[in-house]
Formats: C-alpha cells, structure tokens, sequence
C-alpha cells in the first residue's frame, strides 16, 4: 500500500503547498519522488520518532497539514506521549502514518509485528484511525485524509493489496463489497483479502456472506454494525490485530451500547500477540487462523453451532 499513498500524497501537495511529509529515516524507496518534487515540503527527521512526531505537531500548529511516516510501531508507539500530549492535546493536524500493519514484517519478529496498533490509537482522545483494507481503499482514504482536519493514524500494510470490490469511500462510513443474509464478515485492514476469499469460498458451499470493509475504525460505523446484527444471521469480526481493544471490541460495545441481539457474535484476532515467532505474513495469519480456509471454517462452525441452538429453542 506505500505506492498508492505516496502516489496520492504527491497529488495533494501539488494541490496543497501546506502538506508536509517527515520521515523517521525510513521508506526512500518509495519517497524519493516526493522529495525530489517537492523539497520545501520533505524532512528526514532521522531514527528519532519522539523528535519527530513532536515537530510535526508545531508545524501543525503553524498551519500545515503533516504527515509522520515510519513502521507502525515506531510511528504509533514508540513517541506515544508525544502523539497524546503534543498531537490530541492540541488537535493538531498530524497524520500519523504506520506501515507493516499486523504481520507485514513477519519475518523480523514481534518487536516489528504492529498487533496493538489500532487499539491505542482508538483510545486517544480525537483520533480518527483508519486501516485501508486494499489498495484502492488506501488511494481514497489517504486524499480524504489529506482533507481532513485533526488527528489521524493511518494503518498500511506492507505488501500490496489487491481490491476486493471497488465502492464509493467515506470517512467514518464502512464500504459494504458484498450482499448476503447467513452471516457478516466484518474486516479492518488488508485481511480483508481473507474475508473476501471465505466468502467466495462459503458461496461455493451455500452459505452466503455480507462483506463489510470497516476501513474507519474510529469512529466506527455504528449503522453498518446496526444493520449486520439486524438482517444477517450473525456478526464475525476479523483483524490482524489484538483480538483485546481493537476492531471485535469496538463492534462489541456497539452492539452493548444499543442493546442489539445478534443471532451470534464472534471475534476473529491473534489472540497471543506477544508469541516470539517470526515468518512470514501467509505463515502467521494461517498460525492464527485469520487465512481465508480458517475464516470459512469458523464460519460454518457457527452457523452449525447457532443453527442448533434455535432448533433446541424451538
């Protein structure tokens, strides 16, 4: 997803002189045309993430709209006091931007693994986070975001990823790439690929999924969630992610906080984000069972498990 950013991010500034990208010493590969075109608007703050995200917030505050861009964990948690205290507590107009969603640099080890990402970010006061879950997604959000005023982390996944469906795309509004009444899959992120592939996999088997893209994940679509609980069989939510804090809680305290009654509910995550092993992306989602085969299987699983349920209540 860097190319479609850094692609879009160059057409905003040329529209916008106010952008301003600042890199943690990270991603010349694809952020040498940026540079080369636009030189006033570029800075290497060097291996110094703290520093940077703290420039960053006085630039804001002088009126540019910046963009801070390192891996996930470098961008998003190591200054994290600096992104609550600097960026949230002013309202400053920074764009955090985390690349290797999940396990994007699975090979490099946990200390590279970005599985908490989304949960602390959602916690801070005024941030709006967004996790793109192809490449087309990652196009429009980035120049919606480049729109936006406030507070924002925007989580990329390292490989690219191919569109699923392409739908019109708003902040704040999940993008719903396909129609079915047995059950909703619910995706933030670039596993929305796995979620796309189970469906396809489950239609072959008779079961027929709602695909939801729930690219904004604060704040989160409550109508989508509303919806899924109302007209499909149940609510399965799927992220690369801490299954603790992140997309399957937000869509838990939705469904708490407006006392909807899904005929089921279940969160897909890593549930062990802290196991130290390394390999690669495929490798780690099929570990947890986030791959498109283990989705279509936890599916069919619970629809067997509700389906019997009601017939005992019958």
């Amino acid at each position: 997803m860097r190319k479609p950013f850094v692609e879009t991010l160059e057409n905003a500034a040329e529209q916008n002189p106010d952008i301003f990208l600042i890199t943690g010493d990270l991603g010349f590969g694809v952020l040498e045309p940026f540079a080369r075109r636009f030189p006033r608007q570029f800075l290497n703050a060097g291996i110094a993430e703290q520093s940077m995200t703290a420039l960053a917030a006085g630039l804001a505050r002088e009126g540019r709209v910046v963009f801070t861009y390192s891996i996930a964990n470098f961008s998003a948690l190591r200054p994290l006091e600096f992104v609550r205290n600097d960026i949230c507590g002013h309202q400053a107009n920074v764009k955090i931007v985390g690349l290797g969603g999940g396990f994007s640099y699975g090979a490099l080890g946990f200390s590279h693994h970005a599985t908490e990402d989304l949960a602390v970010m959602s916690a801070l006061p005024g941030m709006t986070v967004i996790a793109p879950g192809d490449d087309y997604e990652a196009r429009e959000l980035t120049r919606l975001l480049a729109a936006h005023s406030g507070p924002a982390y925007l989580r990329l996944d390292c490989p690219s990823a191919p569109a699923c469906a392409r739908t019109e795309v708003a902040l704040g509004r999940a993008s719903q790439l396909r129609d079915g009444r047995d059950v909703t899959l619910v995706a933030t992120g670039a596993i929305l690929s796995e979620c796309w592939t189970a469906s396809e996999l489950l239609s072959d088997r008779g079961i027929e999924c709602r695909v939801l893209s729930m690219h904004t994940l604060a704040p989160i679509d409550r109508a989508a969630i509303r919806g899924a609980a109302e007209q499909t069989g149940g609510i399965i939510t799927v992220e690369e992610h801490s299954s603790k804090g992140g997309l399957g809680t937000a869509a838990a305290e939705v469904i708490a906080d407006e006392d909807l009654r899904p005929q089921s509910f279940l969160r897909l995550g890593i549930r062990n984000p802290a196991e130290c092993v390394s390999g690669c992306q495929d490798f780690l989602r099929r570990r947890h069972g986030l791959d498109s085969a283990s989705i279509a299987g936890r599916v069919e699983n619970l629809l067997r498990t509700t389906g019997r349920a009601r017939e005992r209540a019958l």
